[in-house]
């Protein structure tokens, strides 16, 4: 059974940082493009970061110079490096992996004062 597992998240101050951690297990990710997107309240989904197999990242326009999306192959698991945070950053996070239509169960991010 395939499954990835956020962790990470939590409260933090509007400008400070956080770092999302992605366990998958059941499969080996290195074989697979992976992705994190967000489900803000009352608001769309969105993708905020995908990386590819040979680890070259691509980021929305809203994360782009703030978040940073990782991989270590090895350890089969994801990152996502937060920094710069703002309210509207505020949803629940994913890890996903889009080619199998898989997700974990989502980390809150909360940035308010």
């Amino acid at each position: 059974q395939v499954q990835l597992v956020e962790s990470g998240g939590g409260l933090v101050q509007p400008g400070g940082s956080l770092r999302l951690s992605c366990a998958a297990s059941g499969l080996k990710i290195g074989g697979y493009n992976m992705a994190w997107y967000r489900q803000p309240p009352e608001r769309q989904r969105e993708v905020v970061a995908q990386i590819t197999t040979g680890g070259n990242p691509v980021y929305a326009d809203s994360v782009a110079g703030r978040f940073t999306i990782s991989r270590d192959n090895a350890n089969n698991r994801v990152y996502l490096q937060m920094n710069g945070l703002k309210p509207q950053d505020t949803a629940v996070y994913y890890c996903s992996l889009p080619s199998r239509a898989l997700s974990g169960q989502g980390t809150q991010v909360t940035v308010s004062s």
